[in-house]
């Protein structure tokens, strides 16, 4: 039997002796560079090597669910595992081998990362229409964005809020361009599009070796092993067994296989299924130790907008992909130790998977609504494929492959009201078609699948957009610069007024988080253009309190709901320090005022370069010692060591160690030793 409260006892003595033995920071399996697009409301990482591997951003137990995270103003919202891609065909003749094989494949994922000798990055990076704001709390940088937000160039031509442009060879002469376009609309801001061309180059390695050929029955298929969603999770409120984190009760389903049957779509999306192992029935994963709030009632999947049909017919081929075949995740050919792209007899294996047509059931078809996570008894739940080909490529030929990403489901307060109804058995309960039921669990579950139909109305809105040719309406960009200053009797708000250019701007909406920014943000003011200053005195002492602000239109050009604004992403200004009653205003203190306390503030600007200044507070003269040292704990130079008198203080540090050499970029200790007050704060140095 299942023992909620005691398997959670022992998952985090685990977790606490796994950590012991590796440290919390260590890095297992990661390799190459990540970024992330976090500007809309699905925020996503993605690899330099063209696919998501399972913990590949930064090899982290934890992060085993990780990405697509949708709403991603709350925590523990991602829904993938991980991706795989594999790239094979024919009869290839393999120059380092000197010999042909009958099966040529070369992947990343979805177990291991990429290969030495087989994946070679050779461009990455993020474009912006325009770059995210410059958010201050007291001074200090208040943004995730300045972290995950890093863009390598501004165009502002650009139609979508940002481009992520992957482009890697391979070891079998196939050069993959993936291009991922990210909307911040509120109509479009819950999918990624992902714009694929695989061209022959016949390139083999990043020095330019050449072994040109034909490559006949060429195949690209993906896998994604969803898990729905981390907040159920063993790393987030482990409701479920733990099991469910990876994914062993991850249902899948496809529809538009055969052109003729009238589907809306060519698509794949996966739920939160039914588990043996809960004492309650799971279906959106109810939160049973708190309120009842539904914790995974996301609905994920991909759509197909285009596939070639040839590399001299670049009309949408309505039968791909061509290949849908469902995959134990633990399957032999997934396993990260498996693949060889020297060693024939496994290549052939891989091969004849990514080819192997349509099964006659789907995962969800097979599994009806039994219990998914005992479906043929694999251990680690099953992953869809999705193959497109086969394709001949001769020298200089290109496939090109369009697919949207999504995510949809209930929204916060949806999750809240029904997981609530149904854990304290409040009725009636009113179903969506607005009949009513007396069982709880059918009303639950009916809301929670009412998520497909959001999926499938996103794939509609990605479809028109791919189609429209990108040409969807836009938001109003947010100001360029959102200040909030913590004072005495009110927290201020400031902004420039550089989004007031846009055409149709109407204004500006002010929101409000309570305690800490994981919540349900309220509205507190709406603003018209000009006011550029909003005192807010509906605040408390010792409460801490975070913003955001988003400007808007007219609603005229909206083409979905007309007259109803278009608005700027949340993201762009959402604070992540707080602000409180109470305090100067960090960053604006004077010299010559008295503190009360003693006091280490956060470096401005954080991130820095070339330079960065640390405030610190003594309320009575005391012997001060302030030292960097590096993310291992070694230290790099003492900025202060000496008695000093009461009163705001402050010091400049360039960037350079004891002996005036300049540092490399990373992530720097600031410790502040005075009187018995010892304090600590991270800063990053970006060159």
């Amino acid at each position: 039997m299942y023992h909620h409260s005691l398997l959670k006892t022992k998952f985090l003595a685990l977790m606490i002796l796994v950590f012991a033995c590796t440290g919390s920071n260590t890095i297992l399996f990661a390799q190459g560079l990540t970024k992330w697009i976090r500007v809309c409301a699905l925020h996503g990482w993605f690899s330099e090597v063209g696919c998501e591997w399972e913990v590949g951003r930064r090899g982290l137990i934890p992060d085993q669910i990780d990405g697509l995270q949708w709403p991603a103003q709350y925590r523990w919202q991602d829904t993938q595992a991980a991706k795989g891609l594999w790239i094979g065909s024919q009869n290839y003749y393999d120059i380092v081998a000197g010999q042909t094989y009958p099966h040529k494949v070369v992947q990343v994922g979805p177990r291991a990362h990429a290969y030495a000798n087989e994946i070679y990055p050779i461009e990455f990076k993020m474009i912006g229409r325009f770059d995210h704001s410059t958010v201050l709390v007291d001074g200090n940088i208040a943004s995730n964005l300045d972290f995950d937000d890093v863009l390598d160039e501004i165009d502002p031509n650009l139609k979508a809020d940002r481009l992520l442009i992957t482009k890697m060879r391979t070891s079998m002469g196939i050069e993959m361009t993936r291009k991922i376009y990210a909307f911040t609309q509120q109509y479009h801001n819950n999918y990624f599009i992902y714009d694929f061309v695989f061209k022959n180059t016949g390139i083999v390695d990043t020095s330019g070796s050449q072994n040109p050929q034909t490559l006949t029955g060429a195949y690209f298929s993906w896998q994604c092993r969803y898990a729905i969603c981390k907040e159920m999770s063993a790393y987030g409120l482990f409701i479920m067994p733990q099991n469910a984190t990876w994914g062993i009760n991850t249902m899948n389903d496809v529809i538009g296989e055969d052109p003729s049957a009238g589907d809306p779509f060519r698509a794949l999306f996966a739920w939160h299924g039914l588990h043996s192992g809960a004492p309650f029935n799971n279906i959106g994963a109810p939160d049973i130790d708190r309120d009842g709030r539904l914790t995974s009632s996301q609905i994920v999947g991909v759509v197909t907008l285009h596939a070639d049909k040839s590399p001299t017919d670049n009309s949408d081929d309505p039968f791909q992909p061509s290949a849908t075949k469902y995959i134990d995740s633990d399957a032999t050919i997934n396993q990260g130790g498996f693949h060889n792209q020297y060693t024939p007899e496994k290549m052939t294996q891989q091969y004849n998977f990514m080819s192997s047509g349509h099964p006659p059931l789907s995962h969800a078809e097979e599994v009806g609504d039994g219990y998914a996570n005992e479906y043929l008894n694999t251990a680690a739940g099953f992953s869809q494929s999705y193959g497109f080909g086969p394709y001949s490529l001769a020298t200089g030929d290109s496939i090109r492959i369009v697919l949207a990403e999504g995510v949809a489901g209930l929204s916060r307060s949806n999750n809240i009201e029904v997981g609530y109804n149904w854990f304290n058995e409040i009725q009636p309960y009113i179903l969506p078609d607005g009949s009513t039921t007396t069982d709880k669990n059918e009303y639950k579950n009916a809301w929670v699948f009412t998520g497909k139909d959001s999926l499938f109305q996103t794939f509609t809105r990605a479809t028109d957009n791919y189609t429209s040719g990108f040409n969807i309406p836009q938001p109003p960009p947010p100001p360029d610069l959102f200040e909030v200053t913590s004072g005495s009797d009110h927290i201020q708000l400031t902004w420039s007024n550089s989004a007031e250019a846009w055409p149709n701007f109407a204004g500006y909406h002010i929101y409000r988080a309570t305690v800490e920014p994981d919540t349900t943000y309220e509205l507190i003011a709406t603003l018209p253009p000009g006011i550029l200053q909003y005192d807010d005195t509906a605040v408390s002492l010792g409460f801490n309190y975070y913003y955001y602000l988003v400007s808007f239109d007219d609603g005229s050009t909206n083409n979905i709901q007309p007259g109803v604004p278009l608005a700027s992403s949340k993201f762009y200004t959402m604070t992540n320090l707080p602000a409180y009653l109470g305090a100067t205003g960090i960053g604006k203190t004077q010299e010559n005022k008295i503190p009360n306390a003693f006091r280490l503030d956060q470096n401005y600007p954080n991130p820095f370069n070339p330079s960065t200044t640390i405030r610190y507070a003594l309320p009575k003269s005391a012997k001060v010692v302030l030292k960097i040292y590096n993310a291992l704990g070694q230290e790099i130079i003492t900025l202060v060591d000496k008695t000093q008198t009461v009163g705001e203080k402050s010091v400049v540090w360039d960037g350079r160690n004891q002996s005036g050499q300049l540092l490399s970029s990373g992530v720097y200790i600031y410790k502040l030793q005075a009187d018995g007050f010892f304090e600590s704060r991270k800063m990053l140095f970006l060159k």
